[in-house]
């Protein structure tokens, strides 16, 4: 039978309490602690979203969820903060995922597989990078420098109502919420024929 939570408990017991009483008042400061660093332990969080500790997922989503609310970025690399310590993890692409967007009043709001919930502007961009082979991987920024990668169907239903504007001297299809336009590909890429400007 296969476990589906980890086998012991990545952060401290004193770490984990201090978090849990922070997140009942809402996200916690990370960006106020400072703890040791006490090394890297063996957590993942793969592409789809799914945490993994000591190569076991993590089947407790609200474990999953404690831990992403003290997920920090610091100088390109992902750690796990409490007050009392901060512990080093892999993260293989975007630390969330989007699952799901909300269209309303000229706002994009995302949710993430951990309950988060983002609303495209200015401080919450939405990026779209592509492979060599010109496949899309879209984001958009939740808090404080960490990213959720849009899901394939959320995406698609993004396309679906993205328009056409100018962007840096020529006209890009994206995405706009609240006033900010957000390019995803330029029109001349969807019509070889078309020629800029």
């Amino acid at each position: 039978m296969t476990q589906t939570s980890p086998p012991q408990n990545p952060v401290s017991t004193e770490g984990m309490a201090a978090a849990t009483r922070a997140a009942k008042r809402g996200l916690p400061p990370v960006h106020l602690w400072n703890p040791p660093f006490c090394g890297d332990i063996d957590m993942e969080i793969r592409r789809d979203g799914t945490w993994f500790y000591l190569g076991t997922p993590i089947g407790r989503q609200p474990l999953v969820r404690l831990f992403s609310t003290i997920l920090k970025l610091e100088e390109g690399k992902y750690f796990l903060v409490t007050p009392v310590e901060k512990v080093g993890i892999r993260v293989v692409d975007a630390p969330f995922v989007a699952v799901d967007c909300r269209d309303e009043d000229g706002r994009l709001t995302f949710t993430t597989n951990v309950g988060d919930e983002a609303t495209a502007d200015a401080d919450h961009p939405i990026r779209v990078t592509r492979d060599a082979s010109g496949e899309p991987s879209p984001y958009v920024m939740v808090r404080a420098g960490l990213e959720a990668l849009i899901d394939r169907k959320t995406f698609y239903r993004l396309v679906d109502i993205a328009r056409p504007a100018p962007w840096q001297g020529e006209d890009w299809l994206g995405l706009t919420s609240c006033g900010q336009f957000f390019p995803i590909i330029p029109m001349r890429e969807l019509d070889p024929d078309r020629t800029p400007g």
